[in-house]
């Protein structure tokens, strides 16, 4: 039986009218030249359409010569991969697909750059990420996560703040799509970045339903609540505003490389940039440097280091970075040319609005989402605690504190380091919690300089309910150890953990507020309390009050709000 959909990547194109002379003239020309393309104006489709046929053709594959010299056979193989672009217009929107190589087709200049993601953060289920691409931005540092069974994207350990979504893959739930109106039981996925790659129709009139579809979910839909903090991160547009960000990124540019500027790989262009033997730069020179077994950040900063000032952006974004299958470099080699200002990253404020370049774009943290944040840091932060802890005496180590607890409150106990062991745990185990209230809320305490202890805290909450949650093993070995320090009274019967505390104890005993916890570790509280209140944990947070070293903790303490 001939299948009616087939899996394909989408691209919605930007600043291309919706007729086929301008979806032709779009294109790089010495792109077609070099494929030997063909031009069709499919009529079938009963929309404007084009379509490219053609194909990368080498005389002699690259390795032909490496393997001769290695075993003395004269081999000679050519090399003919085929190239198939259709570009049409649906509603007033022009779309792409490429067949084969056709997506080289595709000037990167055109594509909408968050066009599958915005679709995959509103029709992917959020309980069943398959693939996540992350960037760190100010490190150039990516992270590829693959799950082929699903996971929750709480599991996933995003930090919303500090990392930005560039890909995301899952389960694609219930839409009238051509695959689902086939079978619908049959599982469905997709995976959205600067493109859509999921199963689409074939037939005319089925693909433009489909793309239709897709379209209507971007027009009406909201992400999903466990996603929307991938849109958080908004294409800087206002011309005032990018003008200011490359006056700002030119004079970095003309600075002695401090660290502000990193390389980061073209998110699309991943599986070429693992596959390059060989790259060339060129940027503002007759003829290209020599090549280098990877991409030379060095290099490229020098060149725009000696461009005249209010040049070097300019410079970058006309220069060029060329990637080869083969050391020797040459042009039957080239597997990809694109901008040079696309595979650098930046960081750079214009008062207290953040900015990043990644991709050859601008992008903000949503001003809305960093107050989002705050609100839901300043509802965690209790004015009304519902433990009851004893002041800190500053200087005293974490856990003299915690040990010093149970002597000061009676109905606590200390579980500090008593680690539980399970079958996955066999190591150090798991710390369940550092105290124990008389009514069996788990008490996370932390005394934190920095965000990083803070991160810690909140990473063993969910560890410790991951564990309660999941390990029957467990919950009967943290039962012991209460039932042990208890003397024979241990938990009830049937109990249910429904609470955490994280207790804290900031550098110098200040106050703990939304003003003075630290900016990243309201973004990963935030992100823990989501996870723990989606498992029914309830997530409290208080501040710990301090004493002088020469004050003795005594009667009736108030615990900070």
């Amino acid at each position: 039986m001939t299948a009616r959909t087939s899996k394909r990547t989408l691209y919605r194109l930007r600043g291309v009218s919706p007729t086929t002379d301008a979806m032709f003239d779009a294109l790089d020309t010495e792109q077609l030249e070099r494929v030997h393309s063909e031009l069709h104006i499919p009529g079938a489709l009963g929309v404007p359409a084009l379509l490219i046929t053609g194909s990368f053709e080498r005389p002699v594959a690259s390795w032909c010569d490496e393997i001769s010299r290695t075993t003395g056979v004269e081999v000679s193989r050519p090399v003919n991969r085929s190239a198939g672009l259709l570009m049409l217009a649906v509603d007033g929107e022009v779309y792409a697909i490429g067949y084969d190589q056709g997506f080289r087709l595709v000037p990167d200049r055109l594509k909408d750059q968050r066009f599958g993601l915005r679709f995959a953060s509103r029709r992917v289920d959020p309980a069943q990420i398959r693939d996540l691409v992350s960037h760190t931005p100010s490190g150039g540092r990516t992270d590829i996560t693959l799950i082929p069974s699903g996971a929750p994207v709480g599991s996933l350990g995003i930090v919303e703040h500090a990392q930005i979504v560039r890909r995301l893959g899952g389960h694609l739930d219930d839409l009238p799509l051509t695959i689902s109106r086939d079978n619908p039981a049959k599982v469905s996925s997709a995976e959205g970045g600067t493109g859509l790659r999921m199963r689409l129709g074939v037939e005319s009139p089925d693909l433009i339903a489909d793309i239709r579809a897709i379209a209507g979910v971007l027009r009406e839909q909201k992400p999903s609540p466990e996603l929307e903090f991938v849109e958080h991160v908004v294409p800087a547009d206002d011309p005032g505003v990018l003008s200011r960000l490359e006056t700002v990124l030119d004079d970095l540019l003309g600075q002695e490389p401090d660290g502000r500027i990193n390389v980061a790989v073209p998110v699309d262009h991943w599986d070429d940039y693992m596959s390059a033997r060989a790259f060339r730069v060129r940027i503002n020179s007759r003829e290209a440097a020599e090549p280098t077994d990877d991409f030379d950040l060095d290099y490229v900063l020098c060149r725009a280091r000696v461009q005249r000032q209010g040049t070097r952006v300019a410079a970058l974004r006309e220069g060029t970075i060329t990637l080869y299958q083969h050391d020797r470099a040459d042009r039957d080699d080239e597997i990809w040319t694109s901008s040079a200002l696309r595979w650098i990253e930046a960081e750079v404020f214009l008062g207290s609005r953040r900015f990043f370049l990644l991709d050859e774009h601008w992008y903000e943290i949503d001003q809305e989402y960093l107050t989002a944040i705050r609100s839901h840091t300043e509802r965690l932060i209790t004015a009304s605690p519902s433990v009851d802890l004893p002041p800190w005496v500053l200087g005293e180590k974490e856990r003299a504190y915690n040990e010093s607890v149970p002597d000061q409150r009676p109905g606590y106990i200390c579980l500090d380091r008593d680690n539980v062991r399970t079958a996955l745990h066999r190591g150090n185990g798991v710390e369940v919690c550092d105290l124990l209230s008389p009514d069996n809320v788990l008490v996370m305490v932390k005394r934190a300089k920095g965000s990083d202890a803070l991160s810690h805290l909140f990473s063993q909450g969910l560890v410790a309910v991951q564990t309660w949650r999941n390990s029957p093993e467990g919950r009967e070995r943290f039962a012991e150890k209460v039932a042990a320090a208890r003397k024979g009274r241990g938990l009830p019967e049937g109990f249910r953990l429904s609470k955490v505390v994280f207790a804290i104890l900031l550098k110098d005993g200040v106050e703990l507020t939304a003003d003075t916890l630290f900016p990243f570790s309201q973004v990963t509280l935030v992100q823990t309390a989501r996870t723990l209140e989606a498992w029914g944990v309830e997530v409290e947070v208080v501040g710990i009050t301090s004493t002088p070293p020469s004050a003795a903790p005594t009667g009736i303490t108030r615990v900070a709000a």
